[in-house]
C-alpha cells in the first residue's frame, strides 16, 4: 500500500512539474490595443560566427508574418535600404530611432530579431543543424513593445536511432555534418524556426492581422 502511494505521489509531483514548466501564455493587450496591419523587418543581429544565417533567416521570415495576415514590406529591399545608407551593420540598423523608420518606410510595427544559433555542429555520436532565434515586435508610432518571442529548430529532431553500433553512429554523425553543411541545411531549418516563433497558430505566436483568415483564427491567450 504504501509503495503504491508513493508512486501516487511521484506521478503527481511529475505532472505538476510539467504545468510548471509550460510556457505561461502572453499578454497580448498591447498587441490588441495597437492593431498592426503592416511590419517592418529589421536586419537581424547575427550572434553566430555563420556569415550566411541572416541570409537565411531573412529569406524565411516574411512566409509566417504574411500568413498570419500582415503586410510585409520586401525584406530584401528594406535590407538593401539601409546598406545604400550606409547601415551596413545590423546592430546599427536596429538602433535607428522608431519615429524615424516610421517616418521613412510608414509600418506601423518593426520586427527586430537576433539569431543565437544556425548551422551543423559535430558533437562525436551526432551531428544536427541547428537554428535558433528570439524577436520582439515594436509599434513604430509609439515605441511599445507590443510582442516578444524565442523558437528553435533542429535537422535532428524525429531522426531514428542508428542500429548500426556505436562505428554506425560515428559514420552517420561524419556524414551528415558534411551533407547538412555543404547543402546549408539550416535555410530549411531556419523555415521551421520561423514558423515556431511567429505563426498565429504556435504557443505565444503573433495575433491573426488584418489579413487573416477569419475561420483559421485560433484562439490566443490573454
Amino acid at each position: 500500500m504504501s509503495r503504491l502511494l508513493l508512486m501516487v505521489v511521484t506521478a503527481v509531483t511529475l505532472l505538476s512539474g510539467c504545468q510548471a514548466t509550460r510556457q505561461a501564455n502572453y499578454d497580448y493587450t498591447a498587441f490588441r490595443a495597437a492593431a498592426p496591419a503592416s511590419i517592418l523587418v529589421m536586419p537581424p543581429v547575427n550572434l553566430t560566427p555563420e556569415v550566411m544565417a541572416p541570409y537565411g533567416v531573412m529569406a524565411q521570415i516574411a512566409k509566417p508574418i504574411a500568413e498570419a495576415g500582415y503586410y510585409v514590406f520586401p525584406v530584401a529591399v528594406v535590407n538593401q535600404t539601409f546598406i545604400a545608407n550606409g547601415m551596413t551593420v545590423a546592430e546599427d540598423a536596429q538602433a535607428i530611432d522608431y519615429q524615424k523608420l516610421h517616418e521613412i518606410f510608414g509600418a506601423d510595427a518593426g520586427l527586430y530579431i537576433t539569431i543565437r544559433d544556425y548551422g551543423t555542429s559535430y558533437a562525436v555520436l551526432a551531428s544536427d543543424t541547428i537554428v535558433s532565434a528570439q524577436a520582439k515586435l515594436v509599434d513604430l508610432r509609439t515605441g511599445q513593445l507590443l510582442w516578444q518571442g524565442a523558437a528553435s529548430a533542429s535537422s535532428g529532431e524525429g531522426r531514428g536511432a542508428n542500429s548500426n553500433g556505436l562505428l554506425g553512429m560515428l559514420v552517420e554523425a561524419a556524414l551528415t555534418q558534411i551533407i547538412e553543411t555543404v547543402t546549408d541545411r539550416g535555410f530549411d531549418v531556419a523555415g521551421i524556426t520561423a514558423a515556431r516563433l511567429l505563426s498565429t497558430h504556435a504557443h505565444n505566436g503573433l495575433l491573426p492581422g488584418p489579413r487573416a483568415v477569419r475561420e483559421q483564427m485560433p484562439a490566443q491567450g490573454n
